[in-house]
């Protein structure tokens, strides 16, 4: 059963709401801003569906959603950034198409054991107490729809092998301090993730040509794992690893 809840507090002019997702929270906040990603999870064939989003993602930067309804209605909801703190929190203003007047919407995302919450809040309704109203059940299947973006039906997600190579074959059997504080630093770039479940298996392995880190990924879109290698330490870090991925044709797990 989904665990997003919304509620409207009328008098205030005001929509609380929040869900908890089964994520890191990197992923959820890029999932609430990314052009690419929210148009794939923001809305249902048979009420409406978001299929674009422009996102220039910074404190005065101006973002806009637009879609479609199910009678086939062209809609459109915009506005500016008021507050940027990746992953944390982001504050903007809400101005549809479909109103005459602009309100104010913020997310605050909190890490969780096994994933993140979402805390929204939807003010400046003022008089429009109908309005407020419905955008309480509107939010609710919003994070609704988040929560089913993160949850992809058994046996359906992508699953990779992925090779972290170093720049020796006698590494890390001859690594420096300043390497090895590199290496607990990629550790910890990857915990969020092993902790969520999308790595399966993570560490290094004996090989006698020499070892190597061996990562067993699950639920992770290609786009989405290789921006996370990309940030990972040991990659910006510039000593010459690398990494070698590579998609599982099937997956066996308990």
């Amino acid at each position: 059963m989904p665990d997003a809840r919304a509620i409207a507090d009328i008098n205030a002019g005001l929509v609380l709401a929040t869900v908890d997702i089964n994520a890191p929270i990197e992923r959820v906040f890029a999932a609430l801003t990314d052009p690419d990603q929210l148009p794939k999870w923001w809305g249902a064939d048979d009420l409406y569906r978001t299929t674009a989003m422009t996102s220039d993602l910074r404190e005065g930067g101006v973002w806009k959603s637009s879609g479609v309804g199910a009678d086939g209605t062209g809609f459109d909801v915009g506005g500016t950034y008021t507050r940027v703190e990746a992953p944390h929190r982001l504050e903007m203003t809400w101005r549809p198409s479909w109103e005459s007047f602009e309100s104010h919407v913020s997310y605050n995302l909190t890490p969780i054991e096994g994933g993140t919450r979402v805390t929204l809040r939807h003010s400046g309704f003022g008089e429009h107490a109908q309005s407020c109203g419905s955008h309480a059940s509107g939010w609710e299947r919003v994070l609704t729809w988040l929560e089913g973006y993160f949850a992809p039906e058994q046996g359906t997600a992508p699953a990779f092998v992925m090779k972290l190579i170093p720049p020796r074959a006698t590494f890390p059997f001859d690594a420096t301090p300043e390497e090895m504080a590199d290496m607990q630093a990629h550790v910890v770039h990857w915990q969020p993730w092993v902790k969520q479940g999308a790595v399966l298996a993570l560490g290094p392995v004996a090989d006698g040509s020499g070892a190597y880190g061996l990562g067993v990924v699950r639920g992770l879109a290609d786009t989405e794992l290789q921006a996370l290698q990309a940030k990972d330490p040991i990659i910006l870090s510039g000593r010459g690893f690398r990494y070698e991925t590579a998609p599982m044709l099937r997956l066996m797990t308990p």
